[in-house]
């Protein structure tokens, strides 16, 4: 009692989608964890200077000259770095800090080199920033990307 050939082919399509999706799922997952781990390890030298790391963090993907806007409560009297990076070496990525007025109030030693950049900021007043990451160009048409950030 087999099964006519129709059936046969219509079960390998089937299986060979199921296992196509899975491998798309996997990939997404381990690149926004490639992506932190960049982000990670553009934090490295400033936790040595006695920045601790949040668990937190932000991430997704975007496509060439998108951006993405992320607010955060910064307190007067801290001092914050944005640290961002993704999987894609061939990326140019960049991360800005914004008040609420939107007025560019980042120290002028925050940086962007290729797949990394970091923004740097000293709050003059407690209240709501928001963090610009941006993927500038990418050789990819979705490029994953991780925010973290640290305080002293």
């Amino acid at each position: 009692n087999r099964d006519p050939p129709v059936m046969n082919t219509v079960r390998r399509i089937a299986v060979a989608t199921v296992v196509a999706i899975g491998l798309l799922r996997a990939t997404s997952v381990a690149s926004v964890d490639d992506a932190q781990s960049f982000a990670l390890q553009a934090a490295e030298p400033y936790v040595k200077e006695g920045f601790q790391v949040r668990e937190d963090y932000w991430g997704g993907d975007l496509g060439a000259g998108e951006k993405k806007a992320v607010r955060q409560q910064l307190f007067k009297g801290n001092e914050y770095w944005f640290w961002m990076g993704t999987e894609v070496e061939r990326a140019k990525i960049s991360v800005h800090i914004y008040d609420s007025e939107g007025k560019l109030v980042e120290q002028p030693d925050s940086w962007q080199k290729g797949h990394f950049a970091a923004a740097h900021i000293i709050p003059n007043a407690t209240g709501s920033y928001f963090i610009i990451v941006a993927v500038e160009e990418s050789p990819e048409e979705r490029t994953h990307w991780a925010l973290v950030y640290g305080f002293r």
